[in-house]
């Protein structure tokens, strides 16, 4: 029962790791889009980063009184909005602000349609914000002409600096002393001509930007931007690879660990068995100070503690049972002494039921020191002294013993082969013993023993013809003192100890003990299992 409880625990356990992963798997396809709009957003801000700057430098060598009429002029011939404004007047957030102060350009979304940049001016005081609704040929060929008066106002040794200084990684622009290849002649006319030739570069999603600029010497250089790449989104293949190799890493990682969670539970819960069978001296192994390690500390020292008290019933019953005999010596002394002293027949009845009632009592301290004996062995862990012990002769020597002191039933041992089994002998017997005495009280007439081996078991049965257990009573009939107020009454004799040293002998073997009805003659069957250990172990 135990067992399918842990089963449907852990089952429990792997369907919300399954919900897990499946969450998991939702939060890293949210993941990778999140991850493909910052590229996109990156890629944004790079292709906007130098004609921004440009733009910057540009105005930083006008007046500030020029600069409107300036930005209106660029934004008529570029197709765009431009303005200048104070920082503070601008709604940006805290990175924003502290993106801009570290030079970078800033994008993002209008509200209607297309795109807003923002750059610092030279002082910090001052924004420079571009409105633009996309990207066309004509704003490119616009920025790429702007470039070439640029350079074209500088000497040609400071053309390679100035270029470094205002790309900065972000664009791909350099001045070449040939013209490019790949150009057909009508673009290379075009080119020498002083125009912006765009070349759409196959299969690159992508398009390069070339400029001729003329020098006083009348030696030309060729500006090329480019290649200006289009943004390439993370193809759904791959992101779903991505998002599935995620979630595989993941699920391995989840499967070892509750694996090595449940391997620790498991050992917990063996433990946890033995102890309840009476192994008081089984503890966990503690590997670690997380909870599992927290609970085995914990369940040791539960074990120790039921052990401790245990250990201390069974030394007060054993030393009460030994003070007890002392008085009922005396006592039968006594007795013994008036029984001399007297010829009375009455009294001398009277005396002969005194004797016996202490004869009862002594028996009784007998089976508390037994009773008392076993648990004590098996709270302290003692390992039993077994040995190779002849079923057939151990049963033939129990009905011998009790043959004499139940003269009207007829005591048999059934066929069959002869067995042996690691026992210790003396317990086993004491065992068995019990059984057929516990038989002989209530049988009618007949006791039978039978002798069967099973797979890995020797089974002893004792069968009786008397009324039998009722099935209701069948557990609570191997507690210490229970007798039953039914069929088997308090008038058949006997301590309720019997059947309890019966199942601590077993407990202590590793085996069990039952009882149902008996098939063959109608009373009560009692049944020993016996593990059948081999000699090396």
């Amino acid at each position: 029962m135990r067992r399918v409880l842990a089963d449907s625990t852990f089952l429990r356990v792997y369907l919300l790791l399954a919900l897990a992963l499946l969450l998991t798997f939702g939060l890293g396809l949210l993941g990778v889009a999140l991850v493909d709009q910052v590229r996109r957003e990156a890629h944004r801000e790079q292709l906007a980063e130098a004609p921004m700057r440009l733009l910057t430098e540009r105005l930083s060598r006008l007046p500030p009184a020029a600069h409107q009429a300036w930005l209106e002029a660029q934004g008529r011939r570029l197709d765009m909005q431009a303005s200048i404004g104070p920082l503070e007047e601008a709604s940006l957030g805290y990175f924003s602000r502290r993106r801009l102060a570290d030079g970078k350009v800033l994008v993002q979304p209008r509200d209607d349609q297309g795109w807003r940049l923002f750059s610092l001016l030279p002082g910090g005081k001052r924004l420079l914000r571009i409105d633009l609704v996309n990207l066309s040929e004509h704003q490119l060929r616009g920025l790429t002409e702007l470039l070439g008066q640029w350079l074209s106002e500088m000497p040609p040794s400071a053309r390679h600096s100035s270029l470094e200084d205002l790309t900065r990684g972000s664009l791909s622009v350099s001045l070449e002393e040939a013209p490019p290849q790949g150009l057909d002649d009508y673009q290379l006319r075009r080119l020498t001509a002083g125009e912006v030739v765009i070349e759409l570069l196959p299969g690159r999603w992508s398009v390069a930007i070339y400029l001729a600029l003329q020098d006083l010497s009348g030696d030309a250089s060729w500006l090329v931007v480019g290649p200006v790449q289009a943004f390439e989104p993370m193809p759904g293949s791959l992101q779903l690879l991505l998002v599935l190799i995620m979630l595989a890493v993941l699920g391995v990682t989840i499967y070892l660990i509750v694996r090595g969670v449940e391997a620790r539970m498991v050992r917990l819960e063996l433990a946890a068995s033995r102890i309840a069978a009476g192994r008081l001296d089984t503890r966990v192994k503690v590997e670690s100070a997380d909870f599992i390690g927290r609970l085995g500390m914990a369940l040791n020292g539960m074990a120790a503690q039921v052990q401790s008290l245990l250990r201390a019933q069974q030394d007060m019953i054993r030393a009460v049972s030994h003070e007890l005999r002392t008085p009922v010596a005396r006592i039968r002394f006594a007795v013994q002494m008036v029984e001399d002293m007297t010829e009375d027949p009455a009294v001398r009845r009277q005396l002969q039921g005194a004797d016996g009632d202490i004869q009862e009592l002594d028996d009784l301290i007998d089976e508390i020191l037994t009773y008392a004996r076993l648990g004590s062995e098996a709270i302290n862990g003692r390992q039993m002294s077994a040995v190779s012990v002849e079923c057939r002769e151990m049963a033939e020597r129990v009905i011998e013993a009790l043959a004499l002191l139940h003269e009207g039933l007829t005591l048999e041992l059934a066929e069959g082969p002869s067995m042996e089994v690691l026992a210790e002998p003396r317990y086993l017997q004491r065992a068995l013993q019990n059984l057929v005495a516990n038989a002989c009280r209530h049988a009618r007439s007949r006791v039978v023993i039978r002798l069967q081996r099973e797979p890995a078991l020797v089974r002893i049965d004792v069968e009786d013809d008397g009324p039998g257990v009722p099935l209701a009573e069948r557990q609570s009939i191997f507690k210490p003192f229970s007798r039953l107020d039914d069929s088997r009454t308090r008038s058949a004799g006997g301590y309720g100890l019997g059947l309890s040293i019966v199942h601590k002998v077993m407990s202590w073997h590793g085996g069990s003990v039952g009882v149902d009805d008996s098939p063959a003659l109608g009373g009560a069957r009692f049944t020993l299992l016996l593990p059948q250990r081999l000699e090396a172990e």
